[in-house]
């Protein structure tokens, strides 16, 4: 049994395991639920199957780890999302719902930002969402390869600000007053209050402007 074969629905039913019909989509619920109020280092194995209410060895006949565990809970989250091309819009305005879902989602859900993305094997609701990602670029004028890169961007810029977010530190709006000759630009922030944790307002200022050059590229290409 391999990630690929759980992810896209290969895998033999077991021979082995619980009579009471455990199937994947409660485990993985159960599973979120518990990463959700804990986090995702108190989701062992475990505590899936106590949670669950069968033995760990039964579990292990659905699940081969953790790993794929957190593949099948990735593209599970993903899922729970409309894909792009359903939205109401333009290109502009269905990618920018999907950064502002994914901004709620990561911040609703940390643990998703805890997962090696890069580790994880793409599952079918991924796939789902890439193809319906770059569709809505189509008749933008973009190559293939910077539809591609408009949408990792994207991607990146949501999941980096949802983390600084989650991360940020306590900050001082009243700094001392020798540190005005030191540091006088930071002072001058601080005083003015910009160094507060203002990671809504941050996060769409930075979107704005990230779709602003994607719509003057694009723009170009239509001349």
């Amino acid at each position: 049994m391999t990630i690929d074969d759980l992810l896209w629905g290969r895998m033999p039913r077991p021979t082995r395991g619980p009579k009471q019909g455990l199937d994947l989509e409660r485990v993985i619920t159960v599973a979120a639920g518990i990463a959700d109020r804990d986090g995702l280092a108190a989701l062992t194995m475990n505590r899936l199957a106590k949670e669950l209410g069968v033995g760990a060895a039964s579990l292990y006949t659905y699940l081969p780890g953790k790993a794929a565990l957190e593949a099948l809970m990735i593209d599970w989250m993903v899922g729970a999302s409309p894909l792009p091309h359903t939205l109401p819009g333009g290109w502009r305005e269905r990618l920018e719902a999907c950064a502002r879902a994914d901004w709620d989602d990561y911040r609703a859900h940390p643990w998703t930002l805890q997962v090696a993305v890069s580790q994880v094997a793409p599952g079918p609701n991924l796939t789902a969402w890439f193809e319906s990602a770059l569709s809505v670029l189509d008749g933008t004028g973009l190559t293939e390869a910077e539809k591609v890169d408009v949408v990792e961007a994207l991607d990146a810029y949501v999941r980096g600000m949802a983390r600084s977010a989650l991360d940020q530190p306590v900050t001082r709006d009243d700094p001392p007053e020798e540190a005005a000759a030191v540091y006088p630009a930071l002072v001058r922030a601080a005083r003015a209050g910009a160094l507060a944790h203002r990671a809504t307002e941050t996060f769409e200022f930075g979107l704005a402007r990230l779709l602003d050059g994607i719509e003057a590229l694009i723009a170009g290409r239509r001349r």
